[in-house]
């Protein structure tokens, strides 16, 4: 063999090595789902209170644990409908490669702005009411996610009101504006009326009319409800201020809003919610499927949870034999 010959015999078999070592690095990366680019993400959350903060989180977590690059838009509509229209246009322009909508008003403006990029949506009562998809399992177009209407949830905690409660009458504060509202409201109706039960029902438009809705419902109801209503729980504060001073007991839909001062919630951990929607994200993000092909998804745990604090500070006597229905809160 001549010695060019030679020479560069040995430059191929050590560039094949090289590149055979290149080769086994980048499976280990895609086996655990990390992948060499950066993806940008636009997240429109619709408003700031800690259901929808924790949703993110998980959904953000559930990306980092899959190893992937990813750039962050992160925007808040603050509860104002007009917003989540510019945040979703502004996504659109930004050619993102994928957005992330928390609650249904954001879902709804980001699927009016682009039919081509994929859109994951939490925190969505009704998605097929509100037109995000066709149905559950095949939710067509290019949008799936999360919902977050437990078929009991509902059912649990108005049963708790009326059977151990022993409520009568019960106040519900909710805008009207807002679908997902509306679908739980109509829920509850139907549970009240099944237990002999009066609904009494208050509607806001803005977060400044909810105290005085919640002042309204004083001395015409035996306890008051609020749904995962984004433009109510924005305000809780002052509907826990009224539930306190004039000792009616406060029942509301979500877990976060009881830790900071309801009697009792059937739900579970938005965070665990956001997570289930980020690792439908990774798929579609990594090329593994379309969120055609993606069903939505029901949250996959559910709890009643009982403020032994708020109930005591809204007039209500604990019952220790509650324990056998769900599990006391312990302020942690």
């Amino acid at each position: 063999m001549k010695k060019g010959v030679k020479a560069l015999s040995f430059a191929l078999v050590g560039m094949l090595m090289l590149a055979g070592c290149g080769s086994k690095e980048t499976s280990s990366n895609s086996e655990k789902g990390g992948t060499n680019k950066e993806y940008k993400v636009g997240i429109s959350q619709f408003a700031p209170h800690p259901s929808l903060d924790a949703a993110t989180q998980g959904f953000k977590q559930a990306l980092k644990d899959k190893g992937l690059k990813v750039k962050f838009d992160e925007q808040n509509a603050q509860a104002d409908i007009n917003n989540t229209q510019s945040i979703a246009k502004n996504f659109v322009g930004e050619k993102e490669d994928l957005i992330f909508a928390n609650a249904t008003p954001s879902a709804t403006a980001a699927l009016n702005a682009t039919k081509e990029i994929p859109i994951i949506f939490t925190s969505v009562t009704d998605p097929v009411g509100s037109g995000l998809v066709k149905s559950f399992d095949k939710p067509g177009g290019n949008i799936t996610g999360t919902t977050d209407n437990h078929p009991d949830a509902t059912k649990k905690t108005i049963s708790f009101i009326t059977d151990e409660v022993k409520a009568k009458k019960i106040g519900v504060i909710y805008n009207s504006g807002e679908e997902n509202s509306r679908v739980q409201v109509k829920a509850v109706k139907k549970i009240t009326d099944e237990k002999g039960a009066k609904l009494i029902e208050v509607s806001v438009s803005n977060t400044s009319e909810v105290k005085q809705a919640a002042e309204s419902l004083v001395g015409r109801v035996d306890a008051i409800y609020i749904p995962t209503d984004n433009t109510v729980v924005t305000a809780l504060d002052s509907v826990i201020a009224v539930a306190n001073n004039k000792k009616i007991p406060l029942f509301v839909g979500e877990l976060d809003s009881m830790k900071k001062g309801a009697v009792a919630a059937s739900g579970f951990s938005y965070y665990d919610l956001g997570y289930q929607s980020g690792l439908m994200a990774a798929d579609i993000l990594t090329g593994k499927k379309k969120p055609s092909e993606i069903p939505v998804e029901l949250p996959k745990t559910l709890k009643l949870v009982i403020n032994k604090k708020a109930a005591e500070a809204q007039g209500l006597q604990v019952n220790q034999d509650w324990s056998k229905l769900g599990e006391f809160y312990d302020g942690k």
